[in-house]
């Protein structure tokens, strides 16, 4: 037998307990054949195999985004681009430039303002979005964490919104002093605006989602978890669009694809279950909400917020969804087939889920991939071994950890200390899944790890880390970008590690991460790495500079 493929010469980590390391990997048909040494891999080159030197770059398993919003980050990154922003003044000036070169009769729509990293940390209003779109051109733009957003005018006219309209069930509408919307929404309340804005074409759509695969190439990405949003209808959109590409043979990504819980009765009167599909796109988990955020002062908590600029006292968040329907729809999920994925950031709302797991586990059948807490952000000391005990994966992104430090020690004061536990979670024995959460943060799975194992932002590496006992060891960084997070999505047999028998999809990087580690991280060493090469299904679909030139 010749390979189609094989790379030589290589520093290969295989995240496999056997034989973490080789130098060489054959690949024939989509699949890893052999793995080994150089002279060993080399016998199965034939005349028509591709061979390419490495040149003693370091290589990975393809890395898997565990919690990625796919379908709303390919959008977002059509359109106006506020994240990052360092004021609301440079926030409205991004917005103006892209409405410049934007048709001028659609909706003006942008993802990522954060207002905590701001001089001034006031939210914009509506007031200042007219200021932008006048009267009759609706504009929304997202906070950062996807639960909360600010409406123009137009916007709230269209949904109806006014000074009579009163909060929805797990939503609240911000007012002025007089009562009047200002603008700002939070949780299921921004649907009232959602539900008023066009799909996307599917043409527009299949165009931004073959982009998103083709940056997440770029990062050495070659599966995502992609991850649903409440009561809102992107889930039967994204899905139908996903399968038009995988049939198309265009889809070049594994998808595992969740379901909203609010699309239960469709799930359940057509017989699907979790694993349905094939290696490349397949039904994931039935996704549900707890609650909100931590920067919006929304996550589900056991004691109030510290008091902040508003003033707010004796708040504890919002609870999206009563506990008696969560229980319910998990039910009814595991009944129909399919594992539970639940958003859940405060730590009541952690409390609240895995009450639920523990008495369904004692009444009822265990779904054969294990249930997710999505974040599980701030979880009580006395919670912590409880992931563990009922088999829960810990789905988090370490890229949080140093976007929230600021906002962890002002809403939390010394609670922080309960805030993005990964070590402790991993010491218990939880199964860790990493991801990025985009577009609420950055794809990057680079910056992810350097988050995992430094706990500190790449600039600011001289103030040391921040709560550095719950930082994770490379080793463990890897393995949650790859086979932890296979494990998560029940495709450990066909991804996750570099071993015979596997999909071949490795990405070869242009450093060596562990030999940085070794040698001390100062700044942006792990952060700024950048991907040589991405091998998925075999095939190469991103090469940069330097290997096989």
């Amino acid at each position: 037998m010749n390979a189609s493929l094989v790379l030589y010469n290589g520093k290969i980590y295989t995240v496999d307990d056997a034989r973490p390391w080789v130098s060489a990997v054959a690949i024939d048909g989509g699949f890893i054949v052999g793995v080994g040494d150089d002279e060993e891999m080399l016998t199965l080159a034939g005349p028509e195999t591709e061979v390419i030197d490495l040149a003693g770059r370091l290589a990975l398993p393809g890395l898997c985004d565990a919690h990625i919003h796919f379908y709303y980050w390919s959008l977002a990154r059509q359109l106006a681009p506020v994240a990052g922003s360092a004021s609301k003044e440079e926030m409205l000036a991004r917005v103006a430039a892209w409405m410049a070169t934007a048709p001028d009769d659609g909706w003006v729509i942008g993802w990522g303002w954060n207002e905590s990293l701001w001089p001034d940390p006031a939210p914009p209003t509506r007031q200042d979005l007219d200021q932008l779109t006048g009267p009759e051109r609706p504009a929304i733009l997202w906070r950062t964490d996807m639960h909360a957003a600010v409406a123009n005018s137009a916007a709230l006219r269209i949904a109806g919104i006014d000074k009579t309209t009163p909060d929805p069930a797990g939503g609240l509408i911000g007012r002025d002093g007089s009562g009047r919307p200002n603008g700002l929404l939070w949780e299921l309340a921004i649907n009232l605006v959602a539900d008023g804005m066009p799909d996307p074409d599917p043409e527009t759509l299949a165009s931004a989602l073959k982009s998103g695969m083709v940056e997440l190439h770029r990062l050495g990405v070659t599966a995502v978890h992609d991850q649903r949003m409440k009561d809102q209808a992107d889930g039967p959109i994204a899905l139908a669009a996903y399968q038009a590409l995988n049939r198309d043979g265009r889809l070049a990504l594994r998808l595992s694809c969740n379901i909203a819980a609010h699309d239960l009765d469709h799930v359940e009167a057509l017989g699907l279950a979790s694993g349905l599909g094939d290696d490349y796109l397949r039904l994931g988990h039935i996704k549900l909400f707890t609650d909100g955020s931590m920067g919006s002062k929304t996550a589900w908590m056991l004691a109030p917020y510290e008091p902040g600029l508003e003033g707010q006292r004796d708040n504890t968040g919002v609870s999206v969804t009563p506990p008696e329907q969560m229980a319910a729809e998990i039910r009814r999920a595991v009944e129909a087939g399919f594992p539970a994925s639940v958003h859940a950031i405060g730590d009541r709302a952690n409390r609240v889920v895995l009450d639920i797991f523990e008495e369904l586990a004692q009444s009822g059948p265990q779904p054969l991939i294990p249930h997710r807490l999505e974040h599980v952000q701030i979880l009580d000391p006395a919670d912590r071994q409880r992931l563990a005990t009922n088999n829960v994966t810990a789905s988090v992104q370490p890229v949080h950890a140093i976007d929230d430090m600021e906002t962890a020690e002002r809403v939390l004061g010394s609670r922080a200390a309960h805030v993005y536990n990964f070590q402790s979670l991993a010491q218990s024995g939880a199964l860790l899944a990493l991801g990025s959460d985009a577009p609420v943060a950055d794809p990057s799975p680079f910056l992810g790890i350097h988050a995992a194992i430094c706990r500190q932002r790449p600039d600011q590496m001289a103030a040391g880390p921040w709560y550095g006992a719950e930082a994770l060891s490379l080793e463990q960084a890897i393995f949650g970008y790859t086979l932890g997070a296979a494990q998560a999505a029940g495709w450990q047999q066909v991804i996750g590690s570099i071993i015979p028998g596997k999909r071949a999809d490795i990405t070869v990087l242009d450093r060596d991460l562990f030999a940085i580690v070794k040698a001390g991280v100062s700044g942006r060493e792990i952060a700024d790495t950048q991907v040589e090469m991405t091998v998925f299904d075999g095939r190469i679909v991103y090469r940069g500079l330097g290997v096989g030139d």
